[in-house]
C-alpha cells in the first residue's frame, strides 16, 4: 500500500513558477514509477508527466515540455514537478500517482493516487 499527498500548489500570476511535492508512505517508493496528472473543470484528467523508477526516463505531455520538469528523490520518498513560465491554461488540481508497471501517460493503469493540490494561474 502506497499513500500520496501532494503539497505546494497555490495562485500565481502567469509566468510565475511552482513547484509541487509527492510525498510517498512505504517503503517500496524506489519500486514504482511516478506521474502527474492534472483536471481543470469541465475537463477529463490528462497527463502532465512522468518518471521512471529511478529517475532514468522522463516523459512530457506536449503542453507542458520545456517548462515543466520532474523529478524524483527515492531517499526521501518524494517526486517533484517544477513548473516555469506557468500559463492559465495550466490551471486545474494536479495529482499525483504510482504504479508498479503503468503505462506512463495513463492513468488508470497506475495504482495510487494523491488527493490532489490545486495550481491556479491569473493572467
Amino acid at each position: 500500500q502506497v499513500q500520496l499527498v501532494e503539497s505546494g500548489g497555490g495562485l500565481v500570476q502567469a509566468g510565475g513558477s511552482l513547484r509541487l511535492s509527492c510525498a510517498a508512505s512505504g517503503r517500496t517508493f524506489s519500486s514504482y514509477a511516478m506521474g502527474w496528472f492534472r483536471q481543470a473543470p469541465g475537463k477529463e484528467r490528462e497527463f502532465v508527466a512522468a518518471i521512471s523508477w529511478n529517475g532514468g526516463r522522463t516523459y512530457y505531455a506536449d503542453s507542458v515540455k520545456g517548462r515543466f520538469t520532474i523529478s524524483r528523490d527515492n531517499a526521501q520518498n518524494t517526486v517533484y514537478l517544477q513548473m516555469n513560465n506557468l500559463k492559465p491554461e495550466d490551471t486545474a488540481v494536479y495529482y499525483c500517482a504510482a504504479g508498479r508497471s503503468p503505462s506512463l501517460r495513463i492513468g488508470p493503469t497506475y495504482d495510487y493516487w494523491g488527493q490532489g493540490t490545486q495550481v491556479t494561474v491569473s493572467s
